[in-house]
């Protein structure tokens, strides 16, 4: 996993971690931020976002010196259920550097199902230094 600017090349892609929709997790999330939404349909949006958003937290931690400045677009395609594995990846797609081993990482980010079907998908920029 890279730790500075320099250490990224476009089109790179780095794992972002695994988890799995935990289906106790889906009914608290259900209860307390989505009341009426039938677990059958899978996890709701929010949901998929906030697990997405732990993964590339805890990959970030690994990352020396690193800090999101926004989300640009995002895309949902589907909503896992319970016990599904979702697989989550980075790739770089753009660096713009903002001074020596400093710059900004313009970079995809996708969550997989178990078969590698997306299930979500954003563009993000986030800067990264020594």
């Amino acid at each position: 996993m890279p730790a500075s600017f320099d250490d990224f090349e476009i089109g790179q892609v780095h794992s972002l971690g695994v988890t799995a929709v935990d289906a106790k997790a889906l009914d608290a999330f259900i209860a307390g931020f989505a009341p009426g939404w039938d677990p059958a349909r899978g996890a709701p949006d929010a949901m998929v976002y906030a697990i997405w958003s732990r993964l590339e937290l805890e990959a970030g931690d690994r990352w020396a010196q690193t800090k999101r400045l926004g989300v640009d677009a995002m895309r949902w395609t589907r909503n896992p259920p319970p016990g599904e594995l979702l697989r989550g990846r980075m790739t770089v797609v753009g660096k713009d550097a903002v001074g020596e081993g400093k710059g900004i990482i313009i970079a995809q980010h996708d969550l997989l199902d178990e078969a590698g079907r997306l299930v979500f998908s954003c563009l993000t920029r986030a800067v990264f230094a020594r």
